[in-house]
């Protein structure tokens, strides 16, 4: 007789008593009881290759757009065709079905506040006007001067390689993308739903708090040109800017007299108006967009925004490269990750280097993009959390498997241990048809999903 030795939480230990003489029983026991103490398996590192071949073949456009043309479609063709074969032998669609709804409602999120967005862009880009775009010099950049310097320091083939455009918005897209459908494949903890919607939720928080941030302090743009060349709002601020703004830009003693008096005393006679169109329920839009004859409807100027032409703290390119690198990392982790750190120090300083954004908006979106993936776990995590149940159902039953080892009743010691581990699996049932089906349906429509994707970021 020895004792079989279970820990639960709190300072009691218990011991209980079991038999060692060899039978079919203890066999059985053996095999079932300690399933669930298995180590993971070990990965391959095939996700990282493709991560790697993804970019280098990518990247061909720039060296020879006639392989690109050739390689890319062979390229997102073989990565299709090797996810949709795996649906088959996919064993975690249930839970990717409680997923659905959490998923859905993390892309309706994220697509309201990418309007909210654009809208905000369009404000804090029109409510100036345009002479203040052309005529206002950029912000002292120190970070923009260290980079300068490094290029007179650096071997010219290092300064080439951070001036290549190596990695872009639609890259970051493309390899999460890689990494959610790895969950065909066991490289990632399912569901694979899950991760999106974690990853879309943390975006759309992202967005609304930039927006929050640029929004409420107009910062000029490092590309003084760029308002001309893409806005077509007013040469003249909107009558806000005229009457709370113009009389104090550059008056100090304007600007000690409203410190003082805290009321904007400044006489600034008749007002300049905007043009106003009939938009029906959302003329409320009007004093922020400020549309001109030729812009249409409130949706066509909110649709064609893009990019700020005043500095847009904080860089939103840098935040899903940074939710891209956090996600590869919980979820995959290895060298493959750091690759994509690498990316996203090599994207920020091309932001940089190419004036899109002050240093500040990329600093500021890195740490930011950080916090936020890790408050949202809630939705999906790489955790295993079958531990606490199975200490939870332990707990329950201790009694009853106390009693059993007392008596010597393997076979109902057997029992319960297999409640334990039942409780922590999923259901890995071979899929029926209909759960076939409605997987083939969640593949093609997040392939879909994928596709639209990268066709709206490939111009960044």
């Amino acid at each position: 007789m020895a004792y079989l030795m279970l820990k639960f939480p709190g300072p009691k230990l218990q011991l209980l008593p079991v038999s060692l003489r060899p039978s079919k029983t203890t066999a059985a026991f053996s095999s079932s009881s300690f399933t669930m103490w298995r180590l993971p398996a070990a990965r391959s590192g095939g996700l990282g290759i493709a991560a790697i071949s993804y970019v280098a073949v990518d990247y061909l456009r720039h060296l020879s757009p006639t392989w690109h043309r050739r390689l890319m479609p062979a390229l997102w063709t073989a990565l299709a065709v090797v996810a949709v074969s795996r649906v088959p032998f996919y064993k975690h669609w249930s839970s990717e079905f409680r997923s659905v709804k959490a998923f859905v409602a993390s892309m309706l999120f994220m697509l309201l506040t990418l309007l909210f967005e654009a809208a905000c862009v369009r404000f804090v880009t029109a409510v100036v006007g345009l002479e203040w775009h052309i005529d206002t010099s950029p912000l002292p950049d120190t970070g923009q001067w260290f980079l300068l310097a490094q290029n007179e320091i650096l071997p010219h083939a290092v300064v080439e390689i951070l001036r290549a455009r190596i990695i872009g918005l639609h890259h970051f897209l493309m390899l999460f993308m890689i990494l959610a459908f790895s969950v065909l494949f066991g490289s990632v903890k399912a569901p694979g739903l899950g991760l999106g919607a974690r990853y879309m939720f943390t975006m759309a928080i992202g967005r609304i708090l930039r927006s929050i941030t640029f929004v409420t302090t107009i910062v000029p743009s490092a590309r003084p040109w760029c308002a001309t060349v893409r806005f077509g709002v007013p040469l003249y601020p909107h009558r806000w800017a005229q009457k709370y703004y113009v009389p104090y830009a550059s008056d100090s003693n304007a600007i000690r007299q409203l410190i003082r008096t805290d009321m904007a005393f400044a006489d600034t006679g008749k007002l300049i108006g905007d043009y106003r169109p009939d938009w029906g329920p959302m003329s409320f839009l009007i004093d922020f967009l400020r549309p001109t004859v030729t812009d249409g409807s409130w949706y066509n100027l909110l649709r064609t925004a893009g990019g700020g032409c005043n500095d847009l703290v904080y860089s939103g390119h840098v935040l899903v490269a940074v939710l891209t690198a956090m996600a590869w990392t919980e979820a995959y982790g290895g060298f493959s990750s750091g690759f994509i750190w690498l990316l996203v120090l090599h994207s920020a300083q091309r932001e940089i280097r190419e004036r899109n954004h002050y240093t500040v908006d990329c600093v500021v979106a890195i740490y930011v993009g950080i916090l936020l993936w890790k408050v949202t776990g809630f939705l999906w995590s790489a955790n295993d959390t079958s531990t606490g149940r199975r200490i939870n159902v332990l707990e329950k039953i201790q009694n009853r498997l106390t009693q059993a080892a007392k008596d010597d009743n393997m076979d109902e010691v057997r029992e319960l241990l297999r409640e334990v581990e039942l409780v922590s699996q999923e259901n890995q049932k071979a899929p029926s048809k209909a759960m076939w089906l409605l997987g083939c349906g969640i593949v093609i429509s997040a392939i879909t999903i994928v596709l639209l994707a990268l066709i709206l970021t490939s111009d960044g």
